[in-house]
């Protein structure tokens, strides 16, 4: 119910589904894998921390989750990005150069200074919001989390709507409420399954 919602509101009205299927399938990957991290990681932060010398708490375990990752995905972005990194910087450069050219103080004029500080930003800022993420999953349980995961999607939308004053079309709107209907929905099963008497 929750991921057909998010679906649904995804869904831009009167153009229908314009996915590239490539990129899709990757995003997908990617998922699979972050869920699978969470799950793992609330394992093996569970074993870590039965022992106390090895000072491995949720923030530690996921520091040492992330140097591994980042070790491994390095060979991967070198065999397959490495030749482009040169072209895409130079384009970069050139749009920012010929942008503070005609306007100084518009948005597109930029320095390569400034790339690297929003870079350097961007990813401390995505791995602090994934370390409390991980702590949050090593607390409720990787279903939970899972969810409300696939609901911070229909919340960005609502919040994005209502700070910049955007429209919402019916699709979003129906595809919010379906999924938020539907974590309210999972809830109470969970409240339900946990007040339902065992059998002896």
């Amino acid at each position: 119910v929750i991921v057909g919602g998010v679906g649904l509101a995804c869904v831009k009205e009167g153009k229908g589904i314009d996915i590239n299927y490539f990129a899709f399938g990757w995003a997908s990957f990617a998922n699979l894998a972050a869920a699978l991290k969470g799950k793992l990681g609330k394992d093996v932060s569970h074993d870590l921390k039965a022992d106390a010398s090895k000072n491995m708490t949720s923030a530690n375990s996921y520091a040492v989750m992330n140097i591994l990752s980042a070790f491994w995905t390095l060979f991967v972005v070198l065999g397959t990005e490495a030749g482009s990194f040169q072209e895409t910087w130079n384009h970069t450069m050139e749009g920012a150069a010929a942008a503070c050219k005609k306007d100084p103080a518009g948005k597109d004029c930029f320095t390569a200074n400034d790339v690297i500080f929003n870079v350097v930003m961007s990813g401390i800022a995505f791995y602090l919001y994934n370390e409390f993420a991980f702590a949050f999953t090593n607390m409720v349980g990787a279903v939970t989390s899972s969810v409300l995961n696939t609901l911070k999607r229909v919340i960005i939308i609502v919040v994005t709507a209502l700070i910049f004053g955007e429209a919402m079309d019916r699709n979003s709107m129906a595809g919010s409420a379906i999924a938020i209907v539907g974590v309210l929905l999972y809830s109470l099963a969970g409240n339900w399954a946990k007040a339902k008497p065992k059998k002896a």
